[in-house]
């Protein structure tokens, strides 16, 4: 699957949405260059160990992923921007779906036939 990285019209949509940094210790990677990172392994579906080096470090990019679900940054983020594309005509909000798929989850045996 191609990825198309952020452009400047997205990332403004999004960057107000993200945490500030801290004000105290290291500085945090760039917030851009890591949703990038992020992104292109949830559109690609590369492992973290493959993303292209221009994106940063693998491991900040799994950290960040899993830190802003916690915090609902990804979910403001979707909210957002789907309430702006919903007051622009371009969403209808009772067909809104996201994309998933159901597995089977396998039991520790085999389950008995009847």
């Amino acid at each position: 699957m191609k990825f198309q990285e952020l452009d400047d019209v997205k990332w403004n949509m999004i960057a107000p949405l993200l945490p500030s940094p801290a004000k105290e210790g290291r500085p945090r990677a760039d917030d851009r260059i890591i949703v990038n990172g992020i992104l292109y392994v949830l559109i690609t579906g590369c492992r973290w160990i493959d993303v292209p080096t221009k994106y940063g470090d693998d491991s900040t990019m799994n950290r960040r992923l899993k830190n802003w679900e916690k915090r609902g940054v990804w979910k403001r983020i979707m909210n957002a921007l789907t309430a702006n594309e919903h007051a622009k005509g371009r969403v209808r909000i009772d067909e809104l779906s996201i994309d998933s798929s159901t597995i089977e989850a396998k039991k520790g045996r085999r389950a008995r036939r009847l």
